[in-house]
């Protein structure tokens, strides 16, 4: 059985209930209460001592970080092989891209912290780090629709949630445009879901009328 620790406003958490859809996969869910910071008693830090979600499970089998368990899910599950292809050069991509979505971005993620959650950090040098990588990834974005290859990756999933979450760390997007039509992108995947902060695609709300 498949379980994920999971809190729900957690974009990390957020990046596997999206892959988990995307590939049909069922799983059980186990909420954690992150505002009360369940995550760092001793329960939790038993199964990851870094004190941090998700945690995944895949019967005896337990994983922490969220890059991590996308190439786990990508490397069991996807029989297709599309999300993280076996060739050194498309998983060597993918890899710079899952390590952006795990560092730079999350200046973004920090930023909505101290938007939404009044945690001590220092919001404009968490701002300024994220404009710094969302102009990298626009003028990467520039030409092409997806991040590592010709076609939709862990690496996009990766980068997705705290991207697509920028303005509730006060951070505009507008200035990025090859970034806004890459979230449309990604909000018309088969199978995606939304989360609070990313909406559906309106596009596809407009077509159901």
């Amino acid at each position: 059985m498949l379980r994920l620790y999971d809190f729900e406003l957690s974009g990390s958490c957020y990046k596997i209930r999206l892959f988990l859809s995307i590939l049909g996969l069922n799983y059980q869910k186990t909420p954690v209460d992150f505002i009360n910071k369940e995550h760092k008693n001793a329960q939790y830090t038993a199964l990851n001592p870094f004190g941090e979600i998700p945690i995944f499970e895949d019967g005896p089998l337990r994983l922490r970080d969220a890059q991590a368990i996308l190439v786990y899910l990508a490397k069991k599950y996807d029989q297709t092989k599309r999300w993280y292809p076996e060739d050194a050069e498309s998983a060597a991509r993918i890899s710079q891209w899952l390590a952006t979505g795990g560092g730079e971005i999350m200046n973004s993620a920090a930023a909505r912290l101290v938007k939404i959650l009044n945690y001590p950090l220092d919001l404009e040098k968490l701002q300024a780090g994220a404009h710094r990588v969302f102009k990298i990834m626009d003028e990467h974005l520039a030409g092409r629709q997806w991040l590592a290859l010709e076609q939709p990756t862990i690496a996009d999933i990766a980068c997705f949630p705290y991207t697509a979450m920028a303005g509730e760390g006060g951070i505009d997007l507008g200035a990025y445009p090859n970034i806004q039509r890459w979230i449309e992108r990604m909000k018309q995947l088969p199978n995606f879901i939304p989360m609070p902060g990313i909406p559906e695609s309106t596009l596809e709300r407009a077509a159901g009328g």
